[in-house]
């Protein structure tokens, strides 16, 4: 018998990615809806504490007092912005988008690609939280990269069309700026690439393999 994992998000994307994690386990996860204003936003700079926060509030949810349920919060957090827009990547996103991001960084240019590439560093952090019904687990994953001079559309979502990860080596890990790996977007953001190719680089899915890890 399969057991379930309701899953506090409103993005059917990441419910699609938490199946393709969870379901080979044993779990089948379900997306839990609360009322509007249900879950409050907690002010923090912490992603972690902001989806503990989350997963304690979504308790008083569930259908059964020992019910699994699981949040996940991420964020872009680029480095010459002392980690701007981190825990409010959401907020900013919906009012200036990706056009206004890169706004705030025209004055960090270089000829040099990999010079370039390291004046406009940052990254993607995800953290992945679940209560198991008696204990809290917490799961967490990072994709570093830069961010593109220009939008690429097509595919992802968020901050994707922008975003460039770094090369990875034969073990999946990322490798430093300008070195070419084995698996590579070769110089194009997330948004233009297939789902497939991103999820290889993907925070949240490190996320979630770091909490299926600690599940029994």
């Amino acid at each position: 018998m399969e057991a379930t994992v309701w899953f506090l998000t409103s993005n059917p994307g990441k419910l699609e990615e938490a199946q393709l994690h969870f379901g080979p386990l044993g779990y089948t996860i379900e997306q839990l809806v609360v009322p509007e204003g249900a879950i409050v936003e907690p002010q923090s700079d912490s992603l972690q504490d902001i989806a503990i926060s989350k997963l304690e509030q979504a308790k008083a949810h569930l259908p059964s007092s020992d019910a699994m349920v699981m949040v996940e919060d991420s964020g872009l957090f680029i480095n010459a912005l002392d980690g701007f827009p981190g825990v409010y990547s959401s907020y900013v996103h919906e009012t200036i988008g990706c056009q206004g991001l890169l706004r705030l960084l025209t004055h960090l240019e270089s000829e040099d690609p990999v010079q370039h590439k390291n004046l406009r560093a940052a990254s993607y952090h995800a953290v992945a939280a679940l209560w198991d019904g008696k204990s809290m687990l917490v799961g967490l994953g990072e994709c570093p990269g830069s961010l593109a001079s220009e939008i690429h559309e097509g595919h992802g979502f968020g901050y994707d069309p922008v975003f460039v990860p770094l090369d990875l080596d034969d073990f999946g890990q990322p490798l430093p700026a300008g070195e070419l790996g084995p698996t590579s977007t070769h110089g194009m953001a997330f948004g233009g690439v297939e789902i497939d190719v991103k999820h290889r680089f993907s925070h949240r899915r490190r996320a979630l393999e770091q909490l299926l890890e600690q599940l029994p």
